[in-house]
C-alpha cells in the first residue's frame, strides 16, 4: 500500500494499476516476455500498512487486498507446474503481530496508551512504514525480519480526520511476536461458517475475520470469552473458531455486544465450544476485500461507520 511519502496513497495506486493493467492488454502481444510461474519468486519490497490497536500491548494487523489473480501481459492467468496460480496484489496476506515501538533505547508504550487514553471516541489507528519491505520475512525470513520504521496516526490515514500522533511520528516499530501469518490461496476453500482468530492475552482478548477468498471481509473486535480460559501461551499464537450456524458473509459478522458460540478444535482433536462476548468492533472494511476493489464506502461499511459514532 503506498504512502503519502509517495503522494499517493494504495486506493490510488490500484486506480493507477488497473489503468496501467487495461494499456499493457492492448500492446502485450508487441512486448512478449518470460514471466516465473506462480510462487517461484520472493515479492519485491513494497509499503504494507497496518491497523494499529490493543492497550495493554500493541497488535498490528496487516491491511490486505486480494487484486485479481497473477496475469501475463496477453491477461492470461499464470500457473505454476501444478496448475496453481496466485492473487495479484502484494498484500494478499493477513499478517497479525504483537509490537513495540521504540526511538533507539527508549521504550515509546507510553506515548501511544496515552494517546488512546485521551482519545477513547476514537477506535482506528493506523502505522505507515517510512521504509518498504518484503512482508513475508516477517515469517520466513533468513534472518527474520525484526522490526521497520514506521509513523502512527490516530484514525486512518488514507482518509479524513486522521492525525499523526505527537511523538510517534518517526518510531522503530519492534516485532515481538508473530501471532498470524497467511498468505491467501485462491486453490483453497472458503470456509462455509463464519471463521476468526482468537488472540491476545488474558488482560485483553481480539476477535479477527479470517480471511480467505473474495469477497470477504477484515474485522477486528475486542471480546471476552466464558466457558473456557484460554492460556496466554495459546492466545499468542492464535486460536482459529468457528461460528456454527452462521455464513461466512459480512452481513453476518459478529455484531457489538453479540453473544455468540465459538467452537475450536484442541490438540487432541475434540470440540471446544465456548461463548463469546463482542465489546467494540475496532475496524470492518468490505470493499477493498472484492475483485476488483471499490474504494468508496460500502452499504455495510455506512452502516458500520454511523454506529460507531
Amino acid at each position: 500500500m503506498m504512502n503519502n511519502s509517495h503522494k499517493i496513497d494504495h486506493r490510488l495506486f490500484l486506480k493507477h494499476l488497473c489503468a496501467a493493467a487495461a494499456t499493457a492488454a492492448l500492446i502485450g502481444s508487441a512486448l512478449k516476455a518470460e514471466t516465473p510461474a506462480a510462487g517461484t519468486q520472493e515479492d519485491p519490497p513494497n509499503t504494507h500498512n497496518m491497523l494499529v490497536f490493543g492497550k495493554k500491548a500493541v497488535y498490528l494487523s496487516h491491511l490486505p487486498m486480494f487484486d485479481g489473480l497473477n496475469t501475463d501481459q496477453d491477461g492470461n492467468v499464470i500457473k505454476d507446474k501444478n496448475g496453481k496460480t496466485e492473487y495479484a496484489s502484494p498484500h494478499r496476506y493477513q499478517v497479525i503481530l504483537e509490537a513495540s515501538f521504540h526511538r533507539g533505547a527508549k521504550n515509546l508504550q507510553n506515548i501511544y496508551s496515552d494517546d488512546r487514553r485521551k482519545n477513547t471516541s476514537v477506535r482506528i489507528y493506523t502505522l505507515n512504514p517510512k521504509e518498504e519491505f518484503v512482508l513475508s520475512r516477517l515469517a520466513s525470513g533468513n534472518p527474520p525480519l525484526t522490526g521497520f520504521k514506521a509513523k502512527v496516526f490516530r484514525g486512518h490515514f488514507e482518509r479524513s480526520g486522521h492525525r499523526l500522533v505527537r511523538g510517534l511520528d518517526d518510531v522503530e516499530v519492534k516485532v515481538n511476536r508473530v501471532v498470524h501469518f497467511r498468505k491467501f490461496n485462491p486453490q483453497a476453500g472458503k470456509p462455509a461458517e463464519l471463521k476468526y482468530l482468537l488472540f491476545g492475552s488474558a488482560q485483553e482478548i481480539f476477535l479477527a475475520h479470517y480471511i480467505s477468498q473474495p469477497p470477504d471481509f477484515d474485522q477486528m473486535l475486542s471480546v471476552k470469552v466464558e466457558g473456557h480460559s484460554f492460556t496466554d501461551v495459546e492466545l499468542g499464537k492464535g486460536i482459529e473458531v468457528t461460528i456454527p450456524g452462521r455464513p461466512n458473509e459480512a452481513s453476518e459478522r459478529v455484531q457489538e455486544a453479540q453473544q455468540v458460540t465459538g467452537v475450536t478444535q484442541t490438540t487432541d482433536a475434540r470440540a471446544l465450544e465456548f461463548k463469546l462476548e463482542a465489546d467494540k468492533e475496532i475496524y470492518f472494511e468490505e470493499g477493498e476485500l472484492l475483485v476488483p476493489p471499490t474504494f468508496e464506502d460500502t452499504k455495510l461499511e455506512k452502516k458500520g461507520i454511523k454506529s460507531a459514532q
